[in-house]
């Protein structure tokens, strides 16, 4: 009789051995010639020599699922050791799959240019109006990459603009006044990563958010380091972020130039960096439109709503100039 001991890594050891620990009940069933015994993250087989090969390459296969897939089911352990046919085939295109298993993929063909650029660029800025999936997709090439140990990190960041608010007058320390400006962050993640384990990498500093400000001395390495919300950056700002770039890096900014919440008299970063470096080799523009809008439908009709009306306003400064 022999004895290993299996470490599970990259995962949440509760989504392996499942509720009440069902599937660990499932793997002693199917390996009756082993005595299967779990504690914490750790698994240890005795038993016979073939059979214990056996698991060892299945439970393999099953912590790959899990990273893949966020989840496991007594479906796809039987799949995983009885060599049935998985979910993977016949399933193209898929970029991750989000906490239920649903398959997160570019839904028009732009969406499918930023994940394109992502394979070839190393910086990449995606631009267009509120719903076409710039953050979202950025955020889920970024996990990608971090499961296929493409990237060490995850960096995310947002310029704190303060849209009618103080930060000195909300309530709380400089974690709790800088948070709200970084939710939509949090929640693209949280929709990708099981809870623990985004918790995990935050702690351990795999994932870090903050704000641009926050960026200032460093050089990035070995990440993938997206910029949301670009539109609201001086130029000094975005001038300061670029230039953070470290090897083995890919860059991705985003922003909508409809919703620029600057002073009126401050120049938008973002339009001034397309200006100076659209067309530079090695970076790659993504312009989205209204077609590529996958929120709600009402979402395209008010972004024609608002490009009638600023359309008008346009006319209306032109006549007026010309008087």
């Amino acid at each position: 009789m022999i004895e290993k001991h299996i470490v599970l890594e990259d995962i949440d050891p509760v989504t392996f051995f499942g509720v009440a620990n069902g599937h660990l009940q499932m793997l002693k069933s199917l390996f009756p010639k082993l005595r299967i015994v779990a504690r914490g993250n750790v698994i240890r087989l005795l038993g016979d020599e073939e059979e214990m090969a056996k698991a060892e390459e299945d439970i393999s296969k099953m912590q790959e699922h899990i990273v893949k897939y966020n989840s496991i089911t007594e479906e796809d352990i039987l799949d995983i050791i009885k060599g049935w046919k998985t979910k993977e085939e016949g399933v193209k295109g898929v970029v991750v799959y989000n906490i239920s298993g649903k398959p997160i993929k570019s839904r028009s063909a732009n969406q499918q240019k930023l994940v394109d650029a992502f394979e070839k660029d190393d910086m990449i800025f995606a631009v267009g109006p509120a719903g076409t999936g710039k953050t979202y997709l950025s955020i889920a090439l970024a996990v990608k990459a971090l499961k296929e140990k493409k990237a060490k990190k995850i960096i995310l960041s947002r310029p704190a603009v303060e849209a009618g608010e103080k930060l000195g007058f909300l309530p709380g320390d400089m974690k709790d006044k800088i948070d709200p400006y970084l939710q939509p962050l949090y929640d693209a993640l949280e929709d990708m990563l099981p809870t623990v384990k985004l918790q995990d990498m935050m702690d351990k500093h795999i994932i870090q958010i903050a704000p641009l400000a926050f960026m200032r001395g460093r050089t990035l390495s070995n990440a993938v380091v997206i910029l949301d919300e670009a539109q609201n950056t001086t130029p000094a700002q975005i001038r300061m972020f670029l230039t953070r770039m470290g090897w083995d890096t890919k860059m991705i900014i985003t922003g909508d130039m409809t919703q620029v919440d600057l002073p009126r008299e401050q120049k938008s970063g973002l339009r001034e960096a397309l200006q100076i470096l659209e067309g530079i080799e090695g970076i790659d523009v993504i312009r989205l439109g209204k077609e590529d809008i996958v929120r709600h439908k009402l979402v395209t009709r008010i972004v024609n709503a608002y490009e009638a009306f600023d359309k008008r306003q346009q006319v209306k400064r032109e006549q007026l100039n010309n008087k």
